[in-house]
């Protein structure tokens, strides 16, 4: 029986010997997405957030309107109109191939990346929005009453008991986020999806390269889970002590 596995094994998965590094190359590059898409689409989320909620009606309609097109548009469409739209513009600038920031405008990694924040920050903006509005009144006149005014009140306060709230809801579009990064290879960034598909026209091999993407978005989505599950017990612990 072990050597019936052992053999049907190599036969529809002994091509991962060959190809170990390049599927980790691109395995990195799926897990590169994410981290620079939260890194800097969480801060475009929350500075949406409190201008979804700004009293201020020119802030308060650039951000209304800013979640309206990010969240109404398709991401694979918002992809192609930076990397061809945006990316066929830039070529016709006087001096720009010989800039130093030719080599980030040419390549269709960035554009990815660029359209993941805005979208992390048009959908996880409407969730923080959701979730400063939840946190009780009583406590931010009580936390002003003990001398927690402006900024201060935001970083001490409010946004983290708003995080505590959110923290469920922001695992879960981090994994939307995470599946989102498979559509990089459509503008020629070649992901973790990308080199797999390079491998299946290479080998003449359907189903079982995709069941390895399946495995390594599951495993990425379980670690993902399990770190935002301990942010929530860590945030939760700061607003008790506060």
């Amino acid at each position: 029986m072990s050597v019936d596995f052992a053999t049907w094994f190599f036969e529809n998965f002994g091509w991962i010997g060959k190809y170990w590094p390049v599927i980790l190359s691109g395995f990195f590059t799926t897990l590169k997405l994410l981290f620079f898409s939260l890194l800097f689409g969480f801060p475009l989320a929350v500075l949406v957030g409190f201008g979804r909620l700004s009293k201020n009606s020119l802030v308060f309609g650039i951000t209304t309107g800013f979640v309206s097109v990010i969240r109404g548009t398709p991401l694979l469409v918002q992809m192609f109109i930076y990397y061809q739209g945006l990316g066929s513009l830039f070529p016709m600038i006087p001096g720009i191939r010989q800039s130093f920031i030719w080599p980030v405008l040419k390549d269709g990694y960035y554009y990815v990346i660029f359209a993941l924040v805005l979208s992390v920050g048009g959908y996880v903006g409407e969730v923080v929005r959701g979730a400063l509005l939840s946190v009780p009144r009583g406590e931010l006149e009580a936390a002003r009453a003990y001398g927690f005014h402006g900024f201060k009140l935001v970083r001490r306060i409010w946004l983290p008991r708003a995080m505590q709230s959110m923290m469920p809801t922001f695992a879960g579009e981090t994994v939307l986020c995470l599946k989102s990064t498979a559509l990089a290879y459509l503008v020629s960034v070649q992901d973790l999806l990308g080199q797999i598909n390079i491998i299946r026209s290479r080998e003449a091999i359907t189903y079982t390269p995709l069941l390895v993407v399946a495995v390594g978005y599951l495993i990425t989505t379980l670690v993902i889970e399990a770190v935002y599950r301990r942010l929530e017990a860590g945030f939760a612990k700061t607003t008790k002590a506060h």
